[in-house]
């Protein structure tokens, strides 16, 4: 204990220890510490290519002296190199407006960590501490950032983003990050490659047809309903079984098992919202295990497409609606939702979600979106939600599925 007067700030020792890493180091520093009756008041280490920095804030001793000898002998018997440093205080607290900023590269190149740090600073906020969610397929690092207004930050760095080809995603720093949420996504383009429908047409000789007007659709350029009740109109006369076909030839984003998997593991619920068709999507919420679905159903009459949908359409606002609905059904606020889609038919619903994420989006989405992912990995979205490589990796060992390692 130290004997500072009341409203005094108390004497403490920052003893850094700072070599190659090795078992034991924490435990022989704490053992040199423990006989001079001093409080921990924090401690931070990190340890990069088996160096380690270790560093422990503690109320001063009275005996100062005998505890820097005790602490330098140690260091030395480690050979590691010691500082102590004496001053007054706790270590400083995080200011408000606390925002984690999760910097996505492939590859990640020192200018654009550069680049993201200087608009940090720009802001008036300050870095307090720096995690790696990844290193491979792409690098993925966590900033805790305070001292600056979450959307304000996020508006800067969504610039920058741009300018040095990287991803950015910017969130306020609260508990809503680690409790359970509703992971709505769209299908066509976003937990799928390709789209669905164009891949129908092909049955019916119409895809280049197709595809052009999907195009435009996506881009906002024409209205989603009637593009859509357009492009269905073209698929009459395909039988039915095409659907059959065009299931067993839908290849799955790169890491959508994978983010299904691994969020299910902490009890998240997903759903899938889409504008293309029932008959497919409900089959791929079951292989997936996804709590929920919502698409538009394809009219059959005697085992061949009429080339009409039964029931209303499932638009735009129609995918914000599902999104509600399916949060209020787990009991979950809409804050505690997050949307993923590409298309100008899913800003609303992005826009209803405590986070919309656009991926691989078009720019009129990407501009709307909360943040944009545009690497071809669905999974790297747990990066923004705190997971690390490493813990998702550990948790496939545990369940009996292997991971390539990452190249050396």
């Amino acid at each position: 204990m130290t004997d500072a007067l009341p409203g005094e700030k108390p004497e403490t020792l920052l003893i850094t220890l700072s070599g190659k890493d090795r078992p034991g180091v924490t435990s022989s520093l704490f053992t040199a510490l423990s006989g001079a009756g001093v409080e921990v008041l924090d401690i931070e280490q990190i340890v990069l290519r088996g160096r380690l920095i270790l560093g422990v804030l503690v109320t001063a001793p009275h005996n100062a002296k005998r505890v820097r000898a005790a602490v330098e002998e140690t260091g030395a018997s480690l050979g590691m190199v010691v500082d102590i440093d004496r001053g007054t205080g706790d270590n400083t607290a995080r200011r408000d407006g606390r925002s984690h900023v999760t910097v996505i590269g492939m590859p990640l190149r020192a200018s654009a960590m550069a680049a993201v740090a200087g608009r940090i600073a720009d802001a008036g906020a300050n870095i307090d501490r720096i995690e790696r969610m990844a290193r491979y397929p792409v690098t993925a690092i966590d900033l805790h950032v305070s001292g600056a207004d979450t959307l304000a930050l996020r508006t800067v760095l969504a610039a920058e983003a741009v300018t040095q080809g990287i991803d950015i995603a910017v969130q306020p720093a609260n508990l809503l990050r680690r409790g359970t949420r509703l992971i709505v996504m769209d299908v066509d383009s976003t937990l799928i490659q390709g789209e669905v429908i164009e891949m129908l047409a092909a049955h019916a000789g119409f895809e280049t047809e197709v595809a052009a007007v999907t195009a435009a659709a996506m881009s906002g350029e024409l209205d989603f309903e009637q593009s859509l009740r357009s492009r269905v109109a073209l698929l009459a006369g395909v039988p039915a079984s095409a659907l059959e076909e065009v299931y067993d030839a839908i290849v799955l984003a790169p890491g959508a098992r994978t983010l299904v998997r691994t969020l299910r593991r902490l009890g998240y619920r997903f759903a899938l919202v889409s504008g293309g068709f029932s008959q497919l999507v409900d089959r791929l919420a079951v292989d997936l295990g996804i709590h929920f679905s919502r698409a538009n159903e394809l009219e059959i009459v005697d085992g061949v497409l009429t080339g009409r949908i039964v029931g209303p359409v499932v638009d735009r606002a129609g995918k914000a609606a599902a999104l509600r609905e399916f949060a209020a059904e787990i009991g979950v606020p809409e804050a505690a939702t997050i949307a993923i889609g590409d298309g100008a038919n899913d800003l609303d619903m992005l826009n209803a979600a405590g986070l919309g994420i656009a991926y691989n989006a078009k720019p009129v989405v990407r501009d709307a979106a909360d943040t944009s992912v545009n690497v071809p990995y669905l999974d790297t979205i747990m990066y923004l939600l705190g997971i690390s490589r490493e813990e998702i990796v550990a948790a496939d060992a545990e369940a009996g599925i292997v991971t390539p390692a990452p190249p050396v």
